[in-house]
C-alpha cells in the first residue's frame, strides 16, 4: 500500500503523519503532487537534472525535495498574487504563474499605481482649468485647448499617430466619469498574468483576454528621478543585464522613470524588436511637459494567452532612442543581448 507524508495546515512539521490514499480528501493537492513529480521526471529526461539510479520504489530524496520546494513556491506566488491585487487600483485582475522553474516572487519590488517622486522632485503641478463640455467629442475639449487632436474614437481606440501627445479631461472638467476622453486615467481594464518565460527572459506578462487593436493596455510607472541619477543607475543596471529606465523626453530630458524597485505590471513586460504595444505621452492633471505619463497601447489585435511586449528603445515621440543607438566610446556601456526572437531583432536591448 502507498503512504503519503502529510503536512497539516496550521500545524508544525513535528505533527506530520503518513497516510494511505483513502484517507486523503484533497484531490487538487494530489493532482499538484503528481504534476510536480511528472515535471521533475520530464526534466530528468531532458538532461536538466541528474537522477541517481535506485531500484527502491520509495520516492527518491531528490524528487521529494523538488516537490516540497514547488509546493512552497506555489504558496509564495499565491500570497504575492493576493498582495498585488490588494494594492492595484485598476479594474483588471493580476494572476501569477510559474510552470518553468522554482523562482519565487521578486524580493525587492514594491507595487505602486502612479509615479513615485524621488526626494527633491515635486510632481505637484495641479491643473488650473477644465472643459465645460456636454459632449467632448463634438465640442472644443481639452485636446483642442492644448492645440492637439482628440486622441480617441467612439470605440475608445487611439486614432492619433505615435509621437502625438494625449490630453485627457482632468479633475476640473465638468464632464463625468463616462466621458470618452477619460481612458488612461481609468487604468488597466484587462486581466493580465505575470508568468515565468521558458527561454531565459525571466518574468513576462500575457493577457488573459482578447485586446482589440489601438486599445489602452497599461501605464508605465515607477520612481521619477533626475537624468543624472538615471545615468548613474543605468551603469549599474547594464552590468546586471537589466533595463528599467524610461526617459521622459517629450520636450526636455530632465527626468527618467525607474521601474526597477517601484512599479506596476509594466515592470514585468519584456522587450521585443517587433512589439505589440506602442508608447504614448499623456497629460491629465499635471500639464508639465517635462513629466508626461507613459501609456502603452496595442498596435494590433492581441489574442488571449499572448505575451505583451514593447520596444525598450522606443521613445514617446515614436522614434528609436538616439542614446540607445550611440555607441561612441564616450557612451560605451555593457550591452545586453536581446532574446526577443523577432525576425527584425536588433541583437541588443541597449
Amino acid at each position: 500500500m502507498e503512504y503519503y507524508l502529510v503536512k497539516w495546515k496550521g500545524w508544525p512539521d513535528s505533527t506530520n503523519t503518513w497516510e494511505p490514499l483513502q484517507n486523503l480528501k484533497c484531490p487538487l493537492l494530489l493532482q499538484q503532487f503528481y504534476n510536480d513529480k511528472h515535471n521533475y521526471s520530464s526534466q530528468v529526461k531532458k538532461g536538466k537534472v541528474i537522477m541517481p539510479k535506485d531500484n527502491n520504489k520509495t520516492l527518491k530524496p531528490a524528487v521529494a525535495e523538488y516537490i516540497v520546494k514547488k509546493a512552497k513556491q506555489r504558496l509564495a506566488l499565491q500570497r504575492w498574487q493576493e498582495e498585488l491585487n490588494r494594492r492595484k487600483t485598476h479594474k483588471g485582475m493580476i494572476l501569477v504563474e510559474n510552470t518553468v522553474d522554482l523562482q519565487g516572487p521578486p524580493l525587492d519590488f514594491f507595487y505602486i499605481n502612479e509615479y513615485k517622486p524621488a526626494p527633491g522632485i515635486s510632481l505637484v503641478n495641479e491643473v488650473t482649468f477644465g472643459c465645460s463640455c456636454t459632449d467632448c467629442f463634438l465640442e472644443k475639449c481639452c485636446p483642442a485647448e492644448a492645440g492637439v487632436l482628440f486622441a480617441y474614437n467612439k470605440k475608445q481606440q487611439i486614432r492619433i499617430p505615435p509621437g502625438t501627445p494625449i490630453y485627457e479631461c482632468n479633475s476640473r472638467c465638468q464632464c463625468g466619469p463616462d466621458c470618452p476622453n477619460r481612458i488612461v486615467q481609468k487604468g488597466t481594464q484587462y486581466s493580465l498574468c505575470i508568468f515565468r518565460t521558458s527561454n531565459g527572459r525571466g518574468w513576462g506578462v500575457k493577457t488573459l483576454v482578447k485586446i482589440k487593436k489601438m486599445s489602452f493596455v497599461m501605464e508605465y510607472v515607477g520612481e521619477v528621478i533626475t537624468s543624472e541619477e538615471a545615468e548613474r543607475r543605468g551603469q549599474l543596471y547594464d552590468n546586471k543585464g537589466i533595463t528599467y529606465l524610461f526617459d521622459l523626453d517629450y520636450e526636455s530630458d530632465e527626468f527618467t522613470v525607474d521601474a526597477a524597485r517601484y512599479g506596476n505590471v509594466s515592470h514585468f513586460v519584456n522587450h521585443s524588436c517587433d512589439p505589440n504595444l506602442q508608447v504614448f505621452n499623456v497629460f491629465i492633471d499635471n500639464l508639465d511637459t517635462r513629466l508626461p505619463r507613459i501609456a502603452l497601447f496595442s498596435t494590433r489585435t492581441i489574442n488571449a494567452g499572448e505575451e505583451l511586449t514593447f520596444d525598450y528603445q522606443m521613445k514617446g515621440s515614436g522614434d528609436i532612442s538616439s542614446d540607445s543607438l550611440d555607441h561612441s566610446p564616450a557612451k560605451k556601456r555593457v550591452r545586453t543581448v536581446c532574446k526577443c526572437g523577432a525576425v527584425t531583432c536588433r541583437g541588443y536591448l541597449n
